[in-house]
């Protein structure tokens, strides 16, 4: 990429970059929900155009959305035929090539020979072992048959993952790869990444993933120039450099208060001495006299103009996660839940009690019910065996693990998957839930903003539930009572 520019809704969201991405980067790409981030992989993949700039790419690229669309009839077979079609194309190439060979053809030898170059190049025979390794380490759906339409959201996407991981490319554009993974799946991502001999660039909100994975940093959130900043050294190289970059744009921003400050001085000087018949010093030529005054609030002016030429932007502050606190009106069991199981989807019966203020969080690998769950609990849906007792006056705030485009309105199409995040966060925490249902809230999250939740999730007087992968939110609420599902 060339001094790319990229928009959105005609607003300039990534400005001036230039980079490049090879079969040896280990890249992170960083920023707030809304900077671009999505929209830059968008752009490395190809299928969105700059608003100027250039981008070009060779070899294979693979990518993994945080929003993967459904193409009806399409299977889990077909997704990974199309991740592994040069593999299969090579092998093929391989075979008929070695049946000319056999017949002795004009020229076999030398297409027997490109062929089995490019078969070794892919790895091509080990290619399908790739897939269903990687199909079974993210728990993804190994049955080829089934169509892609019949999976949720997380199964598609594990899906999807598993091929991108176990296919033929050589560069992969990964976009909140762990969003849908267990601990395991967690542990797969981590030592594929870290022994691919391929290159990547991984969009994540997970620190240690980003720790495990990133050694160089691209952020993208704002800066002095407006431009995209890149720093090495791993996440510390990244956390050390962001700091300094924020110190060195609080300062001269801070210098150029000062600077302005002392012209307005000179300036109101200059204008003083107009208006009140300002003279110069004796023996000074009778032109000087009329004119130095004008001349110097002419030059003043000059020098302001060019400083607001190059003016500097307010630093920005960092992007926060308010969530006001609010108090429970009700008393007692606001939500319990006795022996309570799902056919083929909540095995594991489940009994907890909630009064308020009280925390809990839900834990457990994929397909294990954690969601199945937490829509018992609200009565999105109902239970095979067991009871759920809510009491009639409690009010009830939840979060699904996918946000869709509020409404599907223009409004919510143009936020980011991120914002859109955040945003039915806080319209369901404003309505002041007393009970509180979150699956993967920090799904999308930008990093700064988990730390935030965290501690608003801590300050509740509501019932808060958690169920959720994400290794950091784990460890904050290490403190709080746990229910496993189906063992961790």
């Amino acid at each position: 990429m060339r001094e790319l520019t990229l928009t959105r809704t005609g607003r300039p969201i990534v400005s001036g970059l230039d980079l490049t991405v090879s079969t040896d980067s280990r890249l992170a790409i960083v920023g707030e929900n809304g900077a671009g981030k999505s929209t830059l992989l968008a752009a490395l993949a190809g299928v969105l155009a700059p608003q100027s700039g250039s981008i070009v790419t060779h070899g294979r690229i693979a990518v993994a959305e945080q929003e993967l669309p459904v193409v009806d009839g399409r299977t889990v077979d077909d997704a990974i035929a199309f991740a592994i079609a040069d593999s299969r194309r090579a092998l093929d190439d391989l075979d008929r090539a070695a049946a000319e060979l056999a017949d002795g053809g004009r020229g076999a030898g030398d297409r027997y020979a490109d062929a089995l170059d490019r078969s070794t190049v892919l790895q091509a025979w080990d290619a399908e072992r790739r897939v269903t390794t990687a199909l079974e380490a993210l728990g993804a759906e190994t049955e080829r048959t089934r169509p892609l339409t019949e999976l949720s959201v997380g199964q598609r996407y594990r899906v999807r993952l598993a091929c991108v991981l176990g296919g033929d490319a050589e560069i992969l554009l990964l976009d909140e790869p762990t969003n849908h993974l267990d601990a395991q799946g967690l542990d797969f991502l981590t030592e594929n990444l870290r022994g691919r001999g391929g290159g990547y660039a991984v969009v994540s909100h997970d620190r240690r993933l980003l720790a495990d994975v990133g050694e160089t940093f691209l952020d993208l959130d704002p800066s002095a120039d407006g431009r995209p900043r890149l720093y090495g050294g791993g996440y510390e190289g990244y956390r050390a450099g962001r700091a300094a970059e924020r110190e060195r744009w609080e300062q001269l921003h801070l210098a150029q208060k000062a600077e302005a400050g002392r012209l307005r001085e000179r300036l109101q000087e200059a204008q003083n001495r107009l208006v009140t018949g300002w003279r110069p010093e004796k023996g000074t030529g009778k032109h000087q006299r009329a004119s130095r005054a004008p001349g110097v609030v002419r030059t003043v002016k000059r020098r302001q103009e060019a400083m607001d030429a190059q003016a500097v932007p307010v630093p920005a502050p960092p992007a926060r996660l308010t969530v006001p606190t609010h108090p429970v009106r009700v008393g007692g069991t606001l939500l319990a839940a006795d022996e309570v199981t799902v056919a083929d989807r909540l095995n594991t019966p489940v009994t907890l009690s909630l009064r308020a203020g009280e925390k809990l969080v839900v834990s457990g690998p994929n397909g294990a019910g954690k969601s199945t769950l937490l829509a018992v609990l609200c009565g999105r849906l109902t239970p095979s065996g067991g009871t759920v007792r809510r009491h009639s006056a409690a009010r009830l705030g939840v979060l699904t693990q996918e946000t869709e485009a509020a409404g599907e309105t223009k409004a919510g199409r143009e936020l980011s998957v991120g914002q859109r995040r955040r945003l039915a966060l806080l319209t369901m925490l404003a309505e002041e839930p007393d009970v509180i249902l979150l699956d993967e809230p920090t799904n999308h999250l930008a990093m700064a903003l988990v730390d935030d939740l965290t501690e608003a999730l801590r300050r509740q007087s509501a019932a808060v539930v958690v169920a959720t992968h994400d290794r950091a939110l784990l460890e904050a609420l290490s403190d709080w009572p746990r229910v496993s599902i189906g063992g961790d």
